[in-house]
C-alpha cells in the first residue's frame, strides 16, 4: 500500500502542475477574448482564427482541469446528503462511484475520441470557417483530459482505500493547504486549543 500511496502522490503532483497551467490558460483566454471584442467593436475587424482559439482555450481549461477538480474535491456533490454520512461511508460510496461509473465512463469516452484525433491529424483537418485553425489540437484535448481524469480517479481510489485501512487521512476532509488533506489529529488538536 505504501508503494501505491507514493504513486498517488506523484499523480496528485501532476494534477497540481496541470492546475497551475490552467491558471495561465484562463488568463490567455480572457486576454484573447478581450482583445477580440475590442478589435471587433473599435476597429470593426475580426478573425475566425482568434474566435476559434478562444473556444480551444475554453475546451482546454475544462477538459484538462477535470482531474485537478477531482483532486481538489471541487466536482458537484450533494453536500446536504454527504455531509450527514460518516467519512467511511463517503469513502465507500466514492470507491463504488469510481469503479462502476467514473472509470467505465472514462474508458467509453477515450475509446472513440482517440481515432477522431488520429483521423484529424492524418488528414490535416481544418476548420470550415475562412481563416480557421487546424482541428487536431482540439480533438487531442478530449482523450488527454479524460485520461488525466482517469489517472486522478486511480489516485483517489488509492487514497480512499488507504483511509479505510487506516493507513492514510480522510481524503474528503477539509483541506488545510494545497498540498495535503487535513489529518484527523489536527482537528482534535485545534479543538483542545479552543477549550
Amino acid at each position: 500500500m505504501t508503494f501505491l500511496l507514493k504513486i498517488s502522490g506523484l499523480i496528485d503532483g501532476l494534477s497540481r502542475r496541470i492546475g497551475q497551467l490552467i491558471i495561465w490558460l484562463i488568463l490567455a483566454s480572457v486576454l484573447l477574448s478581450t482583445g477580440n471584442a475590442l478589435a471587433r467593436k473599435l476597429f470593426r475587424i475580426g478573425s475566425n482564427a482568434f474566435t476559434e482559439m478562444q473556444w480551444y482555450l475554453y475546451g482546454a481549461v475544462f477538459l484538462l482541469g477535470a482531474g485537478y477538480a477531482f483532486l481538489k474535491n471541487a466536482h458537484v456533490r450533494i453536500d446536504f446528503v454527504s455531509s450527514r454520512l460518516s467519512p467511511r461511508t463517503r469513502s465507500w460510496i466514492d470507491i463504488f462511484g469510481i469503479l462502476f461509473f467514473l472509470a467505465p465512463l472514462c474508458f467509453l469516452l477515450i475509446d472513440p475520441s482517440w481515432p477522431l484525433f488520429v483521423n484529424a491529424w492524418q488528414s490535416g483537418e481544418m476548420s470550415q470557417s475562412a481563416g480557421g485553425l487546424i482541428r487536431w489540437p482540439v480533438y487531442l484535448l478530449l482523450p488527454t483530459g479524460i485520461s488525466l481524469l482517469l489517472l486522478q480517479s486511480f489516485s483517489e481510489l488509492i487514497k480512499r482505500i488507504a483511509f479505510l485501512k487506516r493507513m492514510g487521512p480522510d481524503p474528503l476532509a477539509q483541506k488545510t493547504d494545497d498540498k495535503e488533506p487535513a489529518r484527523p489529529e489536527d482537528d482534535e488538536t485545534s479543538r483542545s486549543e479552543e477549550c
